[in-house]
């Protein structure tokens, strides 16, 4: 991952985010390379099948964060927490068959209400 985010930087990217989350092991973690060196967004894996969308997911959130006025390295780690929680709600539901989506609206559910035994939400 180190020289995978070097090599974009020296194709004149001035930052890079190299994914960790099709990797093995308990932890998930993606490795952020700019101007002041390589970081680590550390994460416990979730353990689910549905994955689908899941770089989509991370860089849409991200960009809506750029344009809240986020830093980029706050931009990435405000996503990765929005992809934590979609990918954990994600989890207990399942559309379709197979490998199914990520859970884009858990944020929007997770005050106001509670999902019953068959999926429904109250």
């Amino acid at each position: 991952r180190c020289r995978a985010s070097g090599e974009a930087t020296l194709i004149g990217a001035r930052a890079a985010l190299v994914k960790g989350g099709h990797g093995s092991g308990p932890t998930s973690d993606d490795l952020f390379l700019d101007a002041d060196g390589p970081r680590w967004f550390r994460a416990d894996r979730v353990d689910t099948p549905h994955t689908h969308g899941t770089g989509c997911t991370l860089s849409s959130a991200v960009a809506c964060e750029l344009v809240r006025g986020h830093s980029l390295f706050d931009a990435v780690h405000r996503a990765k927490s929005y992809l934590t929680g979609a990918l954990t709600s994600g989890e207990r539901r399942q559309v379709g068959r197979g490998h199914g989506p990520v859970d884009h609206a858990w944020a929007l559910r997770t005050d106001r209400d509670t999902d019953t035994d068959d999926g429904e939400h109250a």
